[in-house]
């Protein structure tokens, strides 16, 4: 089998890529600047929950923009460089001490409102992944699916996941023991014989865990 047939069976596997249909339809009817955005690290065990919200300013990308999960982290790098320089893009963050406070859906929620507060440009209207309303000033329109549907959306799940998995590397060097560069926070085998080791760190969030 060729790289050609290779490349679209794997393309196939892996579904169609998100399109441009519905900032396309939402210009149709008056919108002049669309926004998507998305978050990363609900479910995590330790470290931040990351939102990203994107305003493309070109739609010429040499790579896959995908949700970011279908991606691997070296296709997930190249995409992220693409967006940076052929979108607007704004990231917010919220980290463990105020997720213990406040609750992950609240703490989605604000990661999410500052991504958007942190956008250089403003939309009139936003793609919204999944079925959080942000009270926001601007119209809303939520996706479930979003970033499998919705380019921008997409670009947004990237930048996300670029940027937290980054947060998590740096953290890898603070907090060794937890090895929080190979598993990002998330509740795999090792993570769970690390936490039973040497109990938590400060940037565990608490829930469930001794």
């Amino acid at each position: 089998m060729g790289k050609k047939a290779k490349s679209k069976k794997r393309l196939l596997r892996n579904g169609s890529p998100p399109t441009l249909l519905l900032e396309k339809r939402a210009e149709r009817k008056g919108c002049k600047c669309v926004g998507g955005i998305d978050e990363v690290g609900r479910g995590p065990l330790a470290g931040p929950v990351v939102a990203a919200c994107v305003v493309l300013k070109r739609f010429d990308f040499t790579v896959r923009i995908d949700d970011s999960k279908r991606l691997t982290p070296l296709l997930r790098e190249k995409a992220y460089w693409q967006i940076i320089k052929k979108a607007h893009v704004g990231i917010g963050i919220v980290f463990e001490d105020t997720i213990k406070e406040i609750n992950i859906n609240n703490a989605t929620v604000l990661a999410m409102r500052h991504a958007y507060f942190n956008l250089p440009v403003k939309p009139d209207l936003l793609l919204v992944d999944g079925t959080l309303k942000l009270r926001l000033p601007l119209k809303q329109i939520c996706v479930v699916g979003g970033d499998r549907k919705s380019l921008s959306i997409a670009a947004a799940s990237i930048v996300a996941k670029v940027a937290r998995d980054r947060l998590m590397i740096f953290y890898d060097n603070l907090f060794p023991n937890w090895e929080l560069a190979a598993h990002k926070g998330y509740g795999t085998k090792t993570h769970f014989k690390a936490i039973e080791k040497y109990g938590l760190s400060p940037l565990h969030r608490g829930w469930g865990l001794k």
